[in-house]
């Protein structure tokens, strides 16, 4: 694939996530897919498990939305800074419990694309300001 069918992949990726169609995840992710977005995920690092931990977050921060705001690619790598927002209105295994408050922030997503699937993705966002926005305590460590 040359850069800008990798720029349409990650592009239709955040596409099935405004929709909300989980079961069509693989048609964009490799089975093994590497997540390194441990900060709320929280999932082990290890090939797959970015599937479930998305449907928890999406599930957690319904309606979630993501706009992509721009899309840079080069090789194999996609970087794509999105705004995204969502409502607090579900529980997940890592952040408190829901209070109803909506949220806006930007997250800067790098993904690597072979063979046509997203193989590899880390994301840095505003946590901070989610949690704000939210109305959640800053974790403290124990």
């Amino acid at each position: 694939m040359d850069t800008r069918q990798n720029k349409a992949l990650v592009n239709s990726f955040f596409a099935v996530l405004n929709e909300g169609r989980l079961e069509d995840l693989g048609d964009y992710l490799a089975a093994d897919v590497v997540d390194h977005n441990k900060v709320i995920h929280g999932e082990p690092d290890e090939p797959g498990a970015a599937f479930a931990a998305i449907a928890t977050q999406l599930q957690a921060l319904k309606p979630y939305r993501a706009t992509v705001e721009e899309l840079i690619a080069e090789g194999e790598k996609v970087v794509a800074r999105i705004t995204q927002s969502g409502t607090s209105s579900g529980t997940h295994p890592r952040m408190p419990v829901p209070t109803g408050r909506s949220f806006e922030n930007e997250a800067i997503f790098v993904f690597t694309v072979a063979d046509g699937l997203i193989r590899d993705m880390r994301c840095v966002s505003d946590r901070l300001g989610l949690f704000l926005q939210l109305g959640w305590d800053w974790p403290t460590a124990d």
